[in-house]
């Protein structure tokens, strides 16, 4: 017979009750470890019997109760630390009276820490033959009857400390991201960058092409917005002489949400003054494979049915002849650089293929449209994509020869976008018309428009020098690096949808 939620529930508040009349602190606040139980694991996990009776290691440590039971007058109790398990055996006649009392109250879940030998059962087992036992902290709520295993994602991302409690691989994918993170910065530093911070709330919101979320400062009676990348403000210190600048930030965008979108990410964006594209391309197939081989320890890489290899050299394709390839595959005919260029046959072409577009969208638009819907999800090995439409690039630098298309590549792997970089626009005039064109996009309904920045544009005018900039989606790098099929996976705490 199954025992109901309420009624597991009532029985731990009954047993923490029945603890605090044994007059221990049921909250203590603060325990002493000579051990983590990943550290004994490590260290003594391979000791033969005789070993560990010769040597009579003592030990004290803790962890969550994943495992009770008992067979006469042995007991045994299964802790964890998230990184390792080990046993503890318990007997009457080993620990004080207190001590087996609090035994016979402990829960699934519980928090307990152990005072004891180190040996081995009869059975080879590895385990603490306790002396002594402290309680920690109770487990109210019951964990699920799974705990090596918790499927429910919507579980998962709404109550990650449950997630971390039962799901070993989800700790490991977020001990990786740390690494990844450590690596990139260790990979940034030690090429003489130097690492900043830039404004969260900005006035205008800028640096890439997004809806923002807005929010109101009551003193100073202004609207702000939060920031929907970092870029004009680490610029403006590239014009003030920090030539190699970055930063690890959040960024957040008001936008839909999918397995490669939340509205709030992490970025890394970094500029080096006197670099272009082509130097920003070199530098990013060494920093995507040296972060691969620092927190995972390899550059070849299982992404989904997928083996990549992360090592240099990257693919590398125009972003107009992919389009032009995609769609002539599609349509079973030549299609020609021109029709990218003009905006009639553009629309025509997408119409063709079955992809619609927005009415305020120029032929560079439309383009980067057919791209994204036949091209992206097709580029799994690595691959630079460059000189993208200028209509799209607001704040990129025109190739000399072609005033239609900028310097500016994005990274594709694994069937999504990693990194975006360009060669910087540095001419004020034109970025101020390039602004004020992205207004007239604005003014036909593009919500996503760049606004004008006054401020920006007078940084320009005291000098950028030529300067390259690029930003890397930190959380798709680690969906990567740690095989994970949903941006979810790899945030820890992403934003859900209410609940009614």
């Amino acid at each position: 017979m199954s025992i109901s939620l309420e009624e597991q529930i009532h029985q731990r508040r009954a047993n923490l009750a029945d603890l605090k009349a044994l007059g221990i602190d049921v909250y203590p606040r603060a325990f002493a470890r000579t051990h983590t139980i990943a550290a004994l694991v490590d260290a003594y996990g391979q000791r033969t019997h005789d070993e560990l009776e010769a040597e009579r290691i003592e030990t004290v440590t803790s962890g969550r109760i994943l495992g009770i039971r008992a067979f006469g007058k042995a007991n045994f109790l299964v802790l964890s630390d998230g990184r390792a398990k080990v046993q503890v055996y318990i007997r009457q006649d080993s620990v004080p009276d207190l001590d087996f009392k609090i035994y016979k109250l402990l829960d699934f879940g519980d928090w307990v820490g152990v005072e004891g030998r180190l040996f081995r059962t009869r059975t080879n087992e590895f385990t603490i033959w306790a002396s002594r036992l402290h309680f920690l902290a109770k487990c109210l709520l019951p964990l699920p009857e799974k705990w090596h295993g918790l499927t429910d994602v919507e579980i998962r991302y709404r109550q990650r400390y449950l997630d971390l409690i039962v799901n070993p691989d989800s700790r490991r994918v977020f001990e990786t991201r740390s690494r990844i993170i450590a690596a990139i910065r260790d990979f940034m530093t030690a090429r003489g960058y130097l690492e900043v911070e830039t404004p969260m709330m900005q006035p205008i919101a800028g640096g890439a092409l997004a809806r923002p979320f807005v929010t109101h400062h009551n003193t100073l009676e202004m609207d702000l917005y939060l920031r929907i990348a970092p870029e004009l403000y680490l610029k403006r210190l590239t014009v003030g002489g920090l030539e190699r600048v970055f930063e690890i930030n959040r960024n957040f965008r008001n936008e839909g949400i999918s397995t490669q979108h939340n509205p709030e990410f992490t970025m890394m964006e970094f500029y080096e003054a006197y670099a272009d594209y082509q130097a920003l391309m070199t530098m990013t197939e060494q920093m995507i494979g040296t972060v691969a081989r620092e927190a995972i320890g390899t550059d070849q890489i299982t992404f989904g049915e997928h083996r990549i290899s992360l090592a240099a050299p990257f693919e590398r394709l125009s972003l107009r002849a992919a389009t032009r390839s995609a769609a002539s595959r599609q349509l079973h005919r030549e299609v020609a650089d021109a029709d990218l260029r003009n905006r009639a046959t553009a629309a025509a072409l997408a119409q063709q293929l079955g992809i619609e577009i927005e009415h305020s969208s120029g032929a560079g638009a439309i383009t980067m449209t057919i791209f994204e819907k036949l091209c992206e999800d097709r580029l799994i090995q690595p691959t630079f994509v460059y000189d993208f439409p200028t209509e799209v690039s607001p704040l990129s630098k025109q190739k000399p020869d072609d005033p239609d298309t900028v310097e500016r590549f994005e990274l594709y792997t694994g069937g999504f976008e990693i990194a975006n970089a360009f060669s910087e626009l540095n001419d004020p005039d034109e970025q101020r018309r390039r602004f004020e064109a992205q207004l007239t996009s604005r003014a036909r309904g593009d919500l996503e428009a760049h606004e004008m920045d006054d401020d920006y544009v007078r940084a320009l005018e005291y000098g950028l020098p030529p300067t390259g900039g690029e930003g890397v989606g930190v959380d798709r790098l680690v969906m990567l690096l740690t095989n994970s099929p949903s941006i979810r996976d790899v945030i820890l705490f992403p934003l859900m949808r209410k609940r009614e």
